[in-house]
């Protein structure tokens, strides 16, 4: 029992010790960024203000390698996210919100039964829009190094958006990922397409005006047509190399007897 102890008492020590040896590791990362964000024209002030209190989390690292998209099925992946309840909810949050919709609809040439379906997936009709501290999570996929180079653009933009007010920094919570709003917009798309529809002077994704409307114009931009179809019916050959299939596919023994569901 004594050395089971001591073994316990040991590895608690180490995660301490590997605790305290990256969080000094990210401290020193926020130094060395703090130069890059002033050469970008992120000014020193804006800089301090929002990246003090950012933390390395470890969580993020683990959402990170097991993404659901790489090692949940299609059927699975898909059963998760689509019920009954959630198309009732969609019901009557088109009900509520029906003319905005309908306008948004008229306006950017963008079917409201697709938006519905994508606020609905991304965020339950923005009842859950993720809790975690934006800002923290891209300063972590930062100075992490499987795709720092992405999320430190990310970041940047987001300072950006926030040294020029048009994003309020402590409204900044959302997914692991660093995606935010109603629709979980990335900051480069913000930078992109998110608008102020209800002209108050502030982009507020967190608002059905604002969100709706850049959702829209994101859509129209990279050229959604409405009358065009949303995907296309494909035949798999026999001799399809396993690496363009999903986990699901990869099981299958008769390719040709896929089903929809």
């Amino acid at each position: 029992m004594k050395l089971i102890n001591f073994f316990l008492f040991f590895i608690l020590i180490s995660i301490n010790f590997s605790f305290a040896d990256i969080n000094k590791e990210f401290e020193n990362w926020k130094l060395n960024f703090k130069k890059i964000a002033l050469e970008n024209n992120i000014s020193e002030k804006t800089f301090n203000s929002v990246m003090s209190d950012t933390k390395f989390l470890p969580d993020v690292i683990k959402y990170d390698r097991y993404q659901p998209e790489f090692y949940e099925d299609t059927k699975t992946y898909i059963s998760k996210r689509t019920s009954s309840k959630k198309v009732s909810l969609g019901k009557k949050f088109y009900e509520k919100n029906s003319k905005l919709i309908n306008t948004v609809e008229n306006q950017f040439n963008i079917d409201r039964e697709l938006l519905l379906a994508l606020m609905g997936i991304e965020t339950n009709f923005g009842t859950y829009v993720g809790k975690m501290d934006i800002l923290s999570s891209l300063a972590t996929l930062s100075f992490d190094k499987r795709r720092s180079e992405f999320f430190t653009n990310e970041l940047l933009i987001l300072l950006r958006l926030i040294e020029n007010e048009q994003i309020d920094y402590k409204t900044l919570y959302g997914s692991w990922a660093g995606a935010f709003g109603f629709f979980q917009f990335m900051p480069s798309t913000m930078k992109n397409y998110a608008i102020d529809h209800d002209r108050n002077g502030y982009i507020d994704l967190k608002n059905n005006n604002d969100a709706y409307a850049s959702a829209s114009n994101y859509l129209n931009q990279i050229g959604w047509k409405s009358e065009k179809p949303c995907f296309y019916r494909i035949d798999l050959s026999e001799n399809i190399p396993s690496k363009y299939l999903n986990i699901s596919a990869k099981k299958l023994h008769d390719k040709k007897k896929i089903k929809i569901f």
